[in-house]
């Protein structure tokens, strides 16, 4: 007997598998089970989440360690739209997240209009592209979907599945995927410009954002880490990230500067800095992550700009002298290539500038937000992936937990939402089971997601959950403190985190000592489990920290 012909859905996963999708996670309803089902037979393992959001978090930690495309899977109607957060974040923060949303059949939707609604005007302003299954354009569709996800500047793609479209038998023939568009570098004209602007620079600075970490998992691209790091020894250029960027450029390096955009304390050091230079670099630095304090940061006429970006400047944060759309990489090593170096930054401004930052973070207290995160990074392995929610602690730990490679930090640093550190790690986690992943969440953060510990514990993970617990949304209270408004609405009561963990089949400490930190950490590393390290500190314990 011939082989049954695929269904529309056989030849969406198939696609999906070729783009090196091996996982899919979401939550299932009945008008996805034939997708579900797909998946699984193409060799993606469908993973059950207890909330679509923290589901789409997962994909994107995942999409982290290995660099295909993430997969939400959601069921119709309130399935898809929970997820609608988290796939407004992949739009901000470039990640490629695939959104498989069942739907009603269009011609039973005429008529049957329980739970339906318009999915595509829903996810239309907040993906790269919104698409319906159908029978006719299934492979077409499938491969659109991944090419617009992961080429240009990456972002969300959203798919609604009929249910019978699902379920429909497609032409087995499969038409040949559409050349991948190659990275380029800058035209010779440009390209003798910038080198002309790098050659008389005795101040350069580089600015590395989001554009050259998402450009680091194409195989044709030139190895941006190894790029970044030759060129910035060559030519003595001191490197600034923003926080998505963290690591590109490993941070005990004596060129790094570490994260700038969110706190005070830093960019009142950086800033200063980056208006000293004579040439200001901006690889793959867009913006969208940083605060107003960045807007027309520096001083056209008088400093020299150059922009090398995924895309062109439609943000008007600030106008660079040349603005170049490029590879990031290969136009780093096309930029240095015949210019001789020359001495920069010859009065000690970069050592100057490093000591500053460390004076700013003082890591010295005896217990307290810092000593947490302090004790973390001392007792933790160097290769350690870390995850932050947002919040205050957000901003501390990204000025003191050095990364040492790429995506060493993952966060939401373009939409900033709370409930993301427990699903990013627990993404990673699936995909290097043996590796040391740690969560650090505020305890607002924590409760939003608690739900996925379920989770962690039915997938067997291991990851260590880090809660600061201070009862209150930190940053939001000191903000009102500092408008001298009156407290209202950021208190809360407090809860046995640790007992949160056990309850869902993990371990469960708290502490309020280093030593007691150390202990926890220690009973994590050897535990066959998960672990929540609740870590009590005073309100207002970040005040003139951030």
């Amino acid at each position: 007997m011939p082989p049954s012909p695929p269904r529309a859905a056989d030849v969406l996963a198939a696609r999906l598998f070729d783009a090196g999708c091996r996982y899919a996670f979401g939550m299932p309803g009945g008008e996805v089970l034939t997708l579900v089902d797909a998946l699984e037979r193409a060799g993606i393992r469908f993973i059950l989440c207890k909330h679509e959001n923290a589901a789409a978090f997962m994909a994107e930690g995942a999409w982290h360690r290995t660099g295909a495309p993430g997969i939400l899977v959601a069921t119709v109607g309130p399935g898809a739209l929970n997820g609608v957060n988290a796939v407004a974040n992949a739009q901000q923060d470039r990640v490629p997240l695939i959104v498989l949303a069942g739907c009603v059949d269009a011609d039973e939707a005429q008529t049957y209009t329980h739970q339906v609604l318009d999915q595509t005007q829903v996810f239309r302003p907040i993906t790269k592209a919104t698409f319906t299954l159908n029978t006719g354009a299934a492979h077409v569709i499938a491969d659109k979907a991944v090419a617009i996800a992961t080429e240009g500047r990456p972002g969300p793609v959203h798919i609604d599945v009929p249910i019978t479209v699902a379920v429909t038998p497609v032409t087995p023939e499969i038409p040949a995927h559409r050349a991948v568009a190659a990275p380029v570098v800058p035209a010779p004209a440009q390209l003798d410009e910038m080198r002309a602007h790098l050659a008389r620079a005795e101040r350069p600075i580089l600015i590395v954002g989001v554009d050259a970490l998402t450009q680091g998992f194409d195989p044709r691209r030139a190895d941006i880490a190894a790029a970044l790091r030759q060129f910035a020894e060559m030519f003595n250029v001191p490197v600034i990230t923003t926080y998505k960027a963290k690591g590109l450029l490993a941070e005990d390096h004596p060129l790094a500067l570490g994260g700038a955009g969110l706190s005070p304390k830093a960019d009142a050091v950086l800033l200063p800095l980056v208006q000293r230079a004579d040439l200001i670099i901006g690889l793959g630095y867009d913006p969208i992550e940083m605060r107003t304090g960045w807007r027309d940061f520096f001083f056209p006429g008088i400093q020299t700009m150059i922009d090398i970006t995924a895309e062109p400047n439609h943000h008007y944060m600030h106008q660079a002298t040349m603005n170049v759309v490029a590879d990031c990489g290969a136009t780093l090593v096309a930029m240095s290539a015949g210019v001789t170096p020359r001495a920069t930054w010859a009065d000690g401004e970069i050592e100057t500038a490093r000591a500053e930052l460390a004076v700013a973070f003082p890591a010295d207290e005896d217990w307290g937000p810092a000593a947490i995160i302090d004790t973390c990074r001392a007792e933790l392995p160097r290769d350690t992936l870390a995850t932050a929610d947002s919040g205050a602690h957000r901003i501390l730990l990204s000025q003191m937990w050095e990364c040492y490679e790429p995506r060493g930090l993952m966060q939401s640093s373009a939409l900033c939402t709370m409930g993301c550190a427990i699903p990013l790690a627990m993404g990673a986690q699936v995909v290097e089971p043996e590796r040391t992943v740690v969560s650090f969440s505020g305890d607002a953060g924590f409760l939003m997601v608690a739900g996925e510990l379920s989770t962690a514990a039915e997938l067997g993970l291991k990851t260590i959950f880090v809660v600061f617990v201070d009862a209150s949304l930190a940053l939001i209270e000191l903000k009102q403190r500092q408008r001298q408004l009156s407290n209202a609405g950021v208190d809360f009561a407090r809860h046995d985190f640790a007992a949160m963990g056990r309850a869902f089949g993990g371990a469960g400490h708290s502490v309020t000592s280093r030593s007691e930190l150390q202990e926890a950490l220690a009973a994590a590393q050897s535990s066959d489990t998960f672990s929540v390290i609740a870590c009590v500190i005073d309100r207002g314990a970040y005040d003139g920290r951030i």
